[in-house]
């Protein structure tokens, strides 16, 4: 069985985002959580809040959090926010805030005999 948390539209980029999810996919959930604790960039404080509510959705479904880890961790483009910022002689540059949608699935390592 497998549970998923999943935050959409968070202020930062997916480049960045995924930089973070690389790093954690395919670890159990308490590796995963110290070395978000770790990892001195903003994105590891965004996705740390996304596991723990992933932890907890997996605690509502009954599965054993010791053996949970990270089954996927995707960060996919969400809508930008367009501005416009002047420049000299009277132009404008584009400005694109990029958001994301991050998922993280975790599911139950199974017994191997």
């Amino acid at each position: 069985m497998e549970v998923r948390a999943v935050l959409r539209y968070a202020k930062i980029s997916p480049t960045k985002v995924r930089q973070v999810l690389r790093v954690i996919q395919g670890q159990s959930a308490g590796n995963a959580l110290y070395q978000l604790k770790v990892i001195p960039k903003r994105s590891a404080k965004i996705v740390e809040g996304v596991l723990r509510s992933a932890l907890a959705n997996a605690e509502q479904h009954g599965l054993d959090i010791e053996k949970v880890y990270v089954k996927k961790a995707v960060a996919d483009e969400g809508p930008m926010y367009k501005k416009w910022m002047p420049r000299a002689h009277g132009r404008a540059t584009m400005l694109r805030k990029r958001t994301s949608h991050i998922t993280i699935v975790l599911e139950e390592k199974k017994e191997e005999q």
